[in-house]
């Protein structure tokens, strides 16, 4: 059998972590490469497990490097590249836009010069329902690959930037691409200042949770392993050139979402506390998964189960995110959130 050599940029974050895993896992005769610049939110220890696989190996390089990633593909020589690298945080994108811009676009710019000059068989672009904009609070209303892009945040904007130059190197040089576009992700290893690990390792502390505005504004949320394995469907039965939208049907509001978990937590919702909202925040995210449901994919997880898995993880994981929330993490949040 041929070994197929796959590239993950981004894999020692989040989602590309996750991704990772999954596939050193699932795919024993496929060769996985880890590529990631390990900033702030980048963790290796995620991997301890797998380090030793003989189809594992990491890079620590910026996928801005042109140099360094002509270097790596001409020696990786490649079958799939899936494209997870990217500052994601909208928070951190209002304060410092320009990182945004260096890592989201020109960095996939670099990525898209490197797929096309030594030849691929997909560049899988993971994205994210944030370029669609916002939804109104109809319940009947989603995103659908059809959808207008009207980014609102320099984070989605720089997304959005990046999609189009995806699309464009298919449409101009026949690169084999596929988008994906998933909404709010949650699950193993999230990093502490998203909604769901802030609120979990915040309880367990028994500080306030901050919750921007009323927290009315509504998300769409995806368990993290529902993802990879979407992403899994997308890279090898995804047609070429396609956009391919992956939502869970989990609407919840923030405010729903932190209860949850303080519930789950058996605490007091006392410790809710409403801070200012953050500029251009968008009121709804839903997505239309349908595309991709009629390709074989179905999300295993219910917003119930996937929550409960996940609060029970970060109990047990506790010095992961300890480790992590302390230092400049914390002088960050502190700024931010002003509690």
């Amino acid at each position: 059998m041929t070994r197929k050599k796959v590239l993950v940029t981004g894999g020692a974050g989040f989602i590309g972590g996750n991704f990772v895993q999954y596939m050193v896992d699932k795919y024993p005769h496929y060769d996985i490469t880890n590529l990631d610049l390990l900033t702030y939110a980048g963790d290796l220890t995620k991997h301890s497990g797998i380090e030793g696989r003989e189809n594992y190996r990491f890079v620590k390089a910026d996928i801005a490097d042109r140099d360094k990633m002509m270097d790596l593909f001409q020696q990786g020589q490649f079958h799939y590249v899936v494209h997870f690298a990217a500052e994601s945080h909208v928070d951190r994108s209002i304060t410092d836009p320009g990182i945004f811009v260096k890592t989201n676009v020109l960095g996939t710019q670099v990525l898209l010069d490197a797929a096309k000059a030594y030849g691929i068989n997909k560049f899988v672009h993971v994205s994210t329902d944030e370029v669609y904009g916002e939804l109104d609070f109809d319940p009947d209303t989603f995103f659908t690959e059809e959808t207008p892009i009207q980014p609102n945040s320099p984070y989605s904007a720089s997304k959005a930037s990046s999609d189009l130059l995806v699309r464009a190197y298919h449409e101009t040089f026949g690169l084999p691409v596929n988008i994906t576009r998933c909404s709010n992700n949650y699950g193993p290893y999230h990093f502490p200042e998203k909604l769901i690990p802030l609120t979990i390792s915040r309880v367990l502390n028994g500080q306030n949770v901050p919750v921007y505005g009323d927290g009315g504004n509504i998300r769409d949320w995806l368990h993290v392993w529902d993802h990879c394995s979407a992403i899994d469907l997308v890279m090898h039965e995804g047609a070429i050139g396609e956009v391919y939208n992956i939502g869970g049907h989990n609407e919840r509001t923030n405010l729903e979402v932190v209860k949850t978990i303080i519930n789950a937590l058996n605490q007091s919702e006392d410790l809710i506390e409403f801070v200012k909202d953050r500029p251009g925040h968008d009121k709804r995210y839903a997505i239309d998964p349908s595309k991709l449901t009629k390709l074989g994919w179905n999300p295993k997880y219910t917003f119930e189960t996937g929550i409960s898995q996940t609060v029970e993880w970060y109990l047990n994981n506790k010095s992961w995110w300890e480790r992590i929330i302390s230092g400049e993490y914390q002088n960050y949040f502190d700024k931010q959130y002003g509690i």
